[in-house]
């Protein structure tokens, strides 16, 4: 499990500082660089039901491929967690598609041995795992968004933490254009991003409807060891 913490003596919310605008808008450039990125999604689906996709996505041709598992309430004990489901996954910008696990290498390596007929395939629904896989699939540019436009939208710093050793600052993300400010959050995003001081993205997490427990996408950086298939994609 990550070592978590809040930094005691952190400032009241805040709007961002041009600074925090600046680094946050770097974010999707610095995760294009570094593609391939090892990536991991945790998404609730209700119920008990917890997805998680471990994987790595390249932001250059769009595409990712990860194990998943599912795990649930097993029995009539609630604290026991059975896993449900389990294989392979790939997705893009349209959709993803699951096939059946082959041995205990690296997703990426097993995905290439199977042909594009072997997926089976579906569109995004609005469901946690697919709103996480399609954010997930976004996050990512080639260029910078612009600072000025992210901190006049209403990004607001939310404090600073410190995951595995290293100084990360809170940031809820920019309001889509036309969000009202009610509720109890204001109207704030539903996207809170956390931020290194050289505009590094480690962890994303984005607040469902009707959920308590938000879908959390975790990034660990360039992964030299990683080639993404050809095969699930591949048109002939």
């Amino acid at each position: 499990m990550t070592a978590y913490r809040s930094l005691a003596g952190s400032n009241a919310e805040r709007p961002v500082s041009m600074d925090e605008a600046s680094r946050l808008a770097l974010s999707r450039l610095n995760l294009y660089q570094a593609s391939p990125v090892s990536v991991t999604l945790t998404a609730a689906e209700g119920g008990g039901v917890v997805l998680r996709v471990s994987g790595v996505v390249d932001y250059r041709t769009h595409h990712g491929v990860g194990s998943y598992q599912t795990t649930g309430s097993a029995g009539s004990s609630a604290s026991s967690a059975a896993q449900l489901d389990h294989g392979l996954i790939v997705w893009d910008s349209d959709g993803l598609g699951l096939a059946p696990a082959l041995d205990g290498s690296p997703a990426w390596r097993q995905a290439e041995h199977i042909p594009r007929s072997g997926w089976s395939p579906r569109s995004y629904t609005a469901d946690p795992l697919d709103a996480g896989l399609q954010l997930l699939i976004e996050l990512g540019a080639d260029r910078p968004d612009n600072q000025m436009l992210l901190a006049q939208s209403g990004a607001r710093w939310l404090g600073r933490d410190r995951i595995a050793g290293r100084d990360y600052d809170r940031i809820a993300g920019p309001r889509a254009k036309g969000t009202p400010g009610t509720g109890p959050d204001g109207g704030r995003s539903p996207l809170t991003y956390w931020v290194d001081g050289d505009g590094g993205l480690r962890r994303v997490t984005m607040r469902m409807p009707g959920l308590g427990t938000p879908t959390t996408l975790e990034f660990t950086g360039h992964d030299d060891s990683a080639k993404l298939p050809e095969a699930p994609w591949a048109t002939d």
